[in-house]
């Protein structure tokens, strides 16, 4: 990252973000091995699928680290990540609607995809980035009223799959203060 003046700057949160990623790939490696009774039982597939995941995350905070130097649009860049790697694993590992294997699950990723492609289409600015993770709340709750019209889901489960447009909406947020 370039600071004023043209001098290299350092990213103080890489090795807690790349380090957190490495600890979060272990802990169901030690979940297995120190504690067999936990039901925890990854396969060497699971382990890549989430590796891949991981660097997937991490290079995307890396890439919106260098996008812009406010704190605000970095914020709202990482809390987007997170959102959208928590809806992944989320939906990978027990589903937000019923199972992992019910096809409401693939709503969600509309949800992934309007903040992506609003994203892209923004040029990653952060008006543009504001508009996209507004949208994308807008698309997680829409994902919830569809839930709720046809049925067969559980108020909790719903409730909660609603709580997931919240950090959409701080990213939002965080974009919209960046861009004044």
């Amino acid at each position: 990252m370039t600071g004023t003046g043209g001098t290299r700057r350092r990213n103080r949160l890489r090795p807690f973000v790349w380090g957190g990623a490495a600890c979060l790939l272990l802990l169901p490696a030690l979940a297995m091995r120190l504690r067999p009774q936990s039901g925890v039982d990854w396969s060497a597939l699971d382990f890549a699928v989430m590796g891949v995941l991981l660097a997937a995350v991490c290079g995307l905070y890396e890439f919106g680290a260098r996008r812009d130097g406010s704190p605000a649009y970095r914020a709202g860049f990482g809390t987007a990540v997170l959102a959208g790697f928590l809806t992944i694993w989320v939906n990978l590992a027990v589903g937000m609607l019923g199972s992992e294997g019910n096809a409401a699950n693939l709503m969600f990723a509309g949800v992934l995809g309007i903040a992506g492609l609003g994203s892209l289409v923004g040029r990653f600015r952060a008006a543009g980035m504001a508009n996209a993770m507004f949208a994308a709340a807008l698309a997680q709750l829409a994902a919830v009223a569809v839930a709720m019209a046809v049925g067969g889901f559980h108020a909790r489960e719903l409730a909660l799959t609603a709580c997931f447009a919240l950090p959409w909406l701080l990213a939002g947020a965080l974009f919209r203060y960046a861009a004044r």
